[in-house]
């Protein structure tokens, strides 16, 4: 399957220059439950866009730290593009600011998260199961770092997880959308590097029961087993 990757992420930081890049991420994702599919990648925050969608299995959107909020007008091409996937029906998979412009574009609503920051592994409660989602456990971790939420789901979206710090931590619509609040692309290795990049932001609180909570590694492999059977079956439903 050849899949597209719509690449939000506008951090542009010295940071950022010592990290892969998020298409890489998402490669590698998909590449541990089916390593023969190939990806392109489009830096829609720079305003590069697909021209033609007909030769791609489907879509994978990113996280950014970027705001769907913002007035920029590649996140206005990006909710019309959401749109007119959506009226086709094509296999859509968003991560945190691809969770929410989802959300934003169908219908739903974006606010703050209450507590603020939520950064660090996260256990995740799973509420409603699709069929792709058989093998998942009923408590799902994944690395996170967010202080924005969906508050209200589009209509005929479907709750999939939720926890203690994100009533909606991923939904479903029909079966063309599938969405996580969290970082399924992250590595260990990554997430404890940003943790201490973003540790004046956290707070040392914050920074430190994110780093706890890193001593126990993320479900990655079993999330990106999910990732693969929501577009095969997308496809051929």
């Amino acid at each position: 399957m050849h899949l597209a990757i719509l690449m939000t992420n506008t951090d542009e930081s010295a940071f950022a220059r010592q990290h892969p890049k998020d298409g890489e991420k998402f490669t590698d994702l998909i590449h541990l439950a089916r390593p023969d599919w190939t990806t392109e990648v489009f830096a829609v925050k720079d305003g590069v866009f697909p021209g033609d969608l007909s030769g791609f299995g489907g879509a994978m959107i990113t996280g950014s730290p970027a705001s769907v909020h913002d007035e920029a007008d590649w996140t206005r091409r990006l909710l019309d593009l959401i749109r007119e996937m959506h009226g086709q029906e094509m296999p859509i998979f968003g991560a945190c600011y691809g969770h929410q412009a989802i959300a934003v574009a169908l219908g739903g609503a974006l606010g703050n998260n209450p507590v603020g920051w939520v950064h660090g592994l996260t256990p995740n409660e799973i509420v409603a199961r699709e069929s792709w989602m058989g093998h998942l456990p009923d408590r799902v971790h994944l690395y996170a770092s967010h202080k924005e939420q969906v508050t209200e789901l589009p209509e005929g979206a479907r709750n999939l997880m939720a926890s203690s710090q994100c009533m909606t931590s991923g939904f479903s619509l029909g079966t063309h959308i599938y969405t996580t609040q969290h970082h399924p692309e992250m590595s260990p290795g990554f997430i404890a590097a940003l943790t201490e990049e973003m540790a004046p932001m956290l707070g040392a609180d914050l920074a430190q029961r994110a780093r706890t909570s890193l001593t126990r590694t993320a479900d990655q492999q079993d999330y990106a087993e999910s990732m693969a059977q929501f577009f095969e079956q997308a496809r051929n439903g």
